[in-house]
């Protein structure tokens, strides 16, 4: 984009222009830490009833799209303000689009131009703000093209940190720990029982285990270890511990995934609960206001619409424990519309309608997405699309395998997210940690499964 000024001699009453400008939490972040602005009005926060509110943006943050304008366009570059007068009819949440005007309404001696402002909402066309603002017009031409600023990344772990705060206060998760026989494989389970997260029974070789708690400066001497010298007595010995009561969670070792979910598929002596497993990458994204859900990117290679059915409802039922109140899914294919050659768009559609009906219950589905309109309110827009998940996807629903590995770890290696991920479709829920996790990674897994288990049996 090409800035230029516009002198003071070239103004002329009723010359205009206009910026348009998508309000998003994010950006209300950062202005409240630059600004010091820490009215609890401007961040997200639960009501008295519970209910989480959506932040409105500082007055001055909206009044902030004039001085854009102004300096940017007309005059443009090389502005300078003199004075400007606001009055406030209406208030502006994140979410919500923004359109700012400002008209030539008379010219003054020494330079000075008088511009009539206002800053509507994109919709309704509700006045937000208007006043004046008198400018001193650029003194000289000045072209260029867009600068190349920095960005800025807002808070990283902040969603995790809050699922680590409302974890701790819950009792400790009886878990048993598969395997354990590596040092980030105990690392894992030990950091989780230190944070009082998850109360761990080790199974596997003893020496293996002890092994990896010396190299980690660790002693073993507060953990219960039950001895099974192979991996696939370990993970029967987890099954076994579930059915007892004793353990409420499963949590990953050093062995392969399939090696620890078979015995719980067993028709017979597993955990099967009428459900298909799926699992579910639950995301803190820099950027992203809130955590993002992703499945099913861990398990089901090539889902059908009846396995796609059940990622739906798992994910829904995980993201309501914690604190999606309706959450919002959105089933992603290449493009937002139905392409008969492309099944995963079919199968958008089908759960869309399925969830409208009842089959899938709990949040609001929607599809196909493409993923820019999944996430993103103004490229949801510029497709036409204004329902109450295009843009604002809480869930992302990939259409396989493939696609799920894909985008969780861009986000992970590109975008700076971390992940923590749980297996859901069992009696328990089961940890499935990563050797490349990073600590904050593997705690939030604990968490996450402590706060599902939580609420689904009141802690029982």
């Amino acid at each position: 984009m090409i800035f230029e000024s516009r002198m003071y001699d070239e103004l002329q009453p009723g010359m205009s222009a206009e910026l348009r400008r998508l309000c998003t939490a994010d950006d209300i972040y950062a202005f409240v830490a630059a600004t010091g602005n820490h009215n609890p009005m401007h961040v997200e926060r639960a009501d008295d009833a519970g209910h989480k509110t959506v932040p409105y943006a500082p007055g001055l943050f909206v009044a902030s799209m004039i001085s854009s304008l102004l300096g940017s366009i007309l005059p443009g570059p090389g502005t300078r303000y003199k004075d400007q007068s606001l009055s406030f009819q209406n208030y502006v949440k994140a979410g919500e689009e923004l359109i700012a005007k400002v008209t030539v309404a008379s010219k003054e001696a020494e330079g000075v131009v008088v511009l009539n402002t206002e800053v509507r909402r994109v919709g309704d066309e509700a006045l937000i703000c208007e006043g004046k603002a008198r400018v001193h017009a650029p003194e000289k031409y000045i072209r260029y093209e867009e600068i190349d600023a920095p960005g800025l990344i807002v808070q990283r772990h902040r969603h995790f940190e809050k699922l680590l705060e409302a974890a701790e206060d819950l009792p400790e998760l009886k878990t048993a720990v598969v395997c354990p026989e590596e040092q980030t494989a105990l690392e894992g389970a030990m950091i989780a029982a230190e944070r009082g997260l998850i109360r761990p029974i080790l199974i596997g070789k003893p020496e293996k285990i002890e092994a990896a708690a010396k190299a980690l400066g660790k002693s073993l001497a507060d953990y219960e270890v039950l001895e099974m010298m192979t991996h696939r007595d370990a993970a029967r010995q987890a099954v076994a511990l579930v059915h007892e009561g004793r353990a409420q969670a499963i949590m990953k070792g050093h062995l392969h995934t399939d090696d620890l979910l078979r015995p719980m598929l067993d028709k017979q002596t597993g955990l099967r609960v009428g459900r298909r497993f799926t699992h579910v990458f639950v995301m803190d994204v820099p950027g992203v206001s809130h955590p993002l859900l992703v499945t099913d990117a861990a398990i089901n290679i090539a889902p059908d619409l009846a396995t796609k059915v059940d990622i739906c409802q798992n994910a829904i039922d995980l993201a309501i424990s914690l604190g999606m109140e309706t959450p919002k899914v959105g089933v992603l294919s290449a493009v937002e519309t139905v392409n008969p050659s492309m099944p995963s768009s079919i199968d958008a559609a089908l759960l869309s309608k399925m969830a409208e009906r009842g089959q899938i219950k709990g949040g609001v589905v929607d599809g196909p997405l493409a993923m820019d309109n999944a996430v993103d309110i103004g490229a949801a827009r510029t497709k036409g699309l204004r329902g109450p998940v295009a843009g604002q996807a809480d869930v992302l629903v990939v259409p396989g395998i493939d696609a799920g590995n894909m985008l969780a770890k861009q986000l992970a290696y590109i975008s700076h997210a971390e992940a923590a991920g749980v297996v859901l479709g069992a009696r328990v829920p089961v940890i499935l940690n990563s050797r490349s996790d990073s600590a904050m990674a593997r705690l939030a897994s604990a968490a996450v499964a402590s706060i599902h288990w939580n609420r689904l049996t009141g802690g029982n």
